[in-house]
């Protein structure tokens, strides 16, 4: 039998985080979260940038690379309570002026207060978004079925319970998905909680009931966007012994308990 339960490398688990708005506050976290490797997502308003306690534009470059820059509105308002035009211009508008100071291609969001409605998720569509994160915690560890309306796992304020039991579980498959805003930790004074979340999920933190860290992926958002949606769209025989990848991307599964791998654009029998 045939699993999508397997990331890059064969791993079993992922890890990922995303924090809102650009605040100063970013910089620390960068630094600490560089430390272990871990690698984050930073959802931006372009519009806000070099205003009080946002980071400026000509940072953004530097400041998170090797992470992902992503949308989160050009000046942060209820994208629901405004006409659906102007919302698109709230998008479109951020998006190209986060490309042209960041250098890559923006096609993440996360939503401004965390609301939506139908009529946003077309228009998002229509300005080039391909995922965007919610605020409404699952507390699971599962992939998410609409990347649209991707929930998370939790808030950091749940996220080291919720890390370590990520870390315990022995089951495929799961994703850990935290978010937050790194003002949050100076307002709360908790630090150290990003570094012992971190910890957990990279280390072997000297407990035997850690699995070790090279079981886990540390990616961005729209790395596991783009990951998943080439697991998706493995084409596979009626018996599960032949698999296809018709996508630009090597992509593993779960074969009888055992990682496999399918190179991109190869067909497969196991």
């Amino acid at each position: 039998m045939i699993k999508f339960n397997r990331f890059p490398g064969g791993k079993p688990k992922c890890f990922t985080l995303s924090y809102d708005d650009g605040n100063v506050a970013d910089r620390r976290l960068v630094e600490s979260i560089n430390r272990y490797g871990v690698r984050a997502t930073f959802h931006l308003n372009s519009g806000l940038l070099d205003t009080s306690n946002r980071i400026s534009e000509s940072e953004v470059r530097t400041l998170y690379r090797g992470h992902e820059v992503s949308t989160h509105s050009a000046t942060h308002p209820n994208l629901t309570a405004i006409p659906v035009s102007e919302a698109l211009q709230e998008l479109t508008r951020d998006r190209a002026k986060l490309e042209e100071i960041s250098g890559g291609i923006v096609r993440g969001m996360s939503y401004p207060y965390g609301q939506y409605n139908d009529m946003l998720l077309s228009a998002m569509q229509s300005a080039g978004i391909c995922y965007s994160r919610t605020t409404a915690s699952t507390h699971g560890y599962g992939w998410p079925q609409n990347f649209l309306t991707w929930h998370p796992t939790c808030h950091h304020k749940e996220g080291l319970e919720a890390a370590r039991t990520f870390m315990q579980a022995p089951r495929i498959g799961g994703l850990l998905y935290i978010w937050g805003h790194s003002y949050e930790f100076n307002r709360d004074n908790n630090w150290e909680l990003l570094e012992e979340i971190c910890r957990t999920v990279t280390t072997d933190g000297g407990e035997e009931w850690y699995q070790k860290a090279d079981s886990v992926w540390l990616a961005t958002n729209i790395e596991i966007y783009e990951y998943i949606t080439a697991v998706r769209s493995l084409v596979v025989s009626m018996d599960g012994k032949i698999v296809h990848n018709p996508s630009a991307t090597d992509v593993w599964v779960d074969a009888e308990g055992e990682p496999v791998q399918i190179p991109a654009g190869t067909t497969m029998h196991l």
